[in-house]
């Protein structure tokens, strides 16, 4: 330790020598702007406002790791770390702070705050988080110029701030970039301008369907728009949609969130159509898996035939179905029971009085609290379980919080469950979840499969799939329709859409 005190005086010492142009009046304002991180919280909400999803999703990661940094720095090591800050009578004048930090010098605060804002935006999006690099290293630097912190100060800081950030992976998984999705090419016609497009709105799908058939009468100038309001069947006005692209051999677009997309899917695949996507839900979590992220994305692959090969999920119900819908459903993206369902259920019940995120906190609080097992069969085996998940191909990463999928056409289902025969099973997964060790927890299991058989279901058993609460019945088939869906999705470079095995 002696040896590294004297270099870090000696390198303080050079710092506070040196005078390069036009620096001591930039870092010491650099340096003051940072404090209580309002400078990343105001990068924060500028990469929000015009960085598009993207932007949001690497905004609210660089948040996340600042503020799991901060807490870590402030409350924790320099509590026990205690060193004296530097002596600054070396340091100029006009680069001193106007009032001196009295916290412990180790480590740097404001360089664990700047690192971790960075990497967690570059983690979630390289072409956002590069020009903010430079900034926090300049912010980090500054603790040195204006005499507040020696250099392994800084350093230490730096790690501490990148460390938090890649440990915001563990619980929020990172998605990967459209050029790290992997899909087949599937034939769809060229539609110019979008013509032979006959595309549905809904417009009570979120925050992201306001004005959106004006978007998309801006980018495909010939597609044929109808817009879903209050009041209006979704349903039949994609059936009627459907039909008249069969009847040109074109195709049918949907602009909505995940429970849109299924019920269009459903259609595109019924009517032998391809399906244009066009992202105006809350979360649109099949369109990222696409890799489409906003409506010029879908018009490029419209205009050009661009299209890949989607599996389409189905649920059979076998037995004792209950309600008047239709004994198959299909999802895009993932069926469950347990927990989740029920969350749906609750959540749906008081959406409309207090908002969705208000009421989806409440209903899992109160499922929480009073849930009960359910005891089902799997491909004939007993089981007692909390929660159910089978996602439409294979989810990413391993665990209990599935984020995205790489494969679209994979022909298996994701089946993971959580047990309930295992004491304070609930618990345990939270804990195994929120430490990056699930796999190996011995209430949580995981399979891959082409069919799943659900048989002895209780009637009053709670299902969702794609995020909407269904009717339940006593024997449930799950399998695949291989390749059943086409969705147009544009080509980033000659070789990104590859062929499917078969294919000449």
């Amino acid at each position: 330790m002696g040896r590294l005190s004297r270099l870090d005086r000696r390198v303080f010492a050079r710092v506070a020598a040196a005078h390069p142009p036009g620096v001591q009046r930039v870092l010491p304002r650099l340096s003051r702007s940072a404090n209580h991180g309002v400078l990343w919280f105001a990068t924060a909400a500028g990469l929000a406002a015009v960085g598009g999803r993207r932007g949001r999703r690497a905004a609210l990661r660089g948040v996340a790791a600042l503020t799991l940094a901060s807490a870590t720095t402030n409350t924790v090591i320099k509590y026990l770390a205690h060193r004296q800050r530097p002596l600054i009578d070396a340091v100029p004048l006009a680069r001193r702070l106007a009032r001196q930090p009295l916290t412990s010098s180790f480590p740097s605060g404001h360089s664990a705050s700047a690192a971790a804002f960075a990497t967690g935006v570059i983690l979630e999006s390289p072409r956002h988080g590069l020009p903010v690099l430079p900034v926090a290293a300049s912010v980090a630097a500054s603790r040195v110029y204006v005499g507040v912190h020696y250099p392994s100060d800084v350093v230490a800081g730096c790690l501490i701030g990148i460390t938090a950030a890649y440990t915001t992976s563990q619980v929020w998984p990172r998605r990967p970039p459209p050029q790290g999705l992997v899909h087949h090419r599937a034939p769809a016609p060229a539609l110019p301008e979008g013509a032979g497009l006959f595309a549905v709105v809904n417009d009570r799908a979120g925050p992201g369907g306001e004005g959106s058939a004006e978007r998309l009468r801006t980018v495909l100038p010939q597609a044929e728009v109808v817009t879903c309001g209050e009041g209006q069947d979704l349903g039949a006005l994609l059936d009627d949609a459907a039909k008249r692209a069969a009847e040109v051999d074109g195709a049918l677009g949907v602009c909505g969130g995940d429970g849109s997309l299924n019920a269009a899917a459903r259609r595109a695949a019924e009517h032998r159509v391809p399906l244009a996507i066009f992202p105006g839900g809350t979360l649109n979590h099949f369109a990222l898996d696409t890799g489409i992220e906003t409506f010029e994305d879908t018009a490029e692959a419209v205009r050009n035939g661009d299209a890949i090969a989607v599996d389409l999920a189905r649920v059979r119900r076998t037995r004792g179905v209950r309600g008047s819908g239709p004994a198959d459903e299909a999802f895009l993206n993932t069926f469950s029971l347990g927990l989740y369902p029920e969350v749906v259920r609750i959540r749906e019940s008081l959406e409309d009085r207090i908002g969705k995120w208000p009421a989806a906190a409440v209903s899992m609080a109160r499922v929480l609290r009073t849930a009960r097992p359910v005891e089902v069969e799997l491909n004939g085996h007993p089981h007692r379980l909390w929660l159910l998940f089978v996602g439409n191909g294979l989810y990413s990463p391993e665990g209990f919080a599935p984020a995205h999928r790489t494969h679209l056409d994979d022909g298996l289902l994701d089946v993971r469950a959580v047990t309930a025969d295992r004491p304070l099973a609930r618990t345990r997964v939270v804990l195994a979840a929120l430490t990056g060790t699930l796999p190996r927890s011995p209430a949580y299991s995981a399979a891959r499969l082409p069919e799943l058989r659900l048989s002895g279901l209780p009637r009053d058993t709670s299902l969702s799939y794609d995020g909407e609460a269904a009717d339940a019945a006593t024997e449930l088939v799950l399998d695949k329709r291989s390749g059943g869906l086409t969705v147009y999705r544009p080509a980033r470079s000659a070789d990104d859409l590859q062929p499917r095995a078969g294919d000449a």
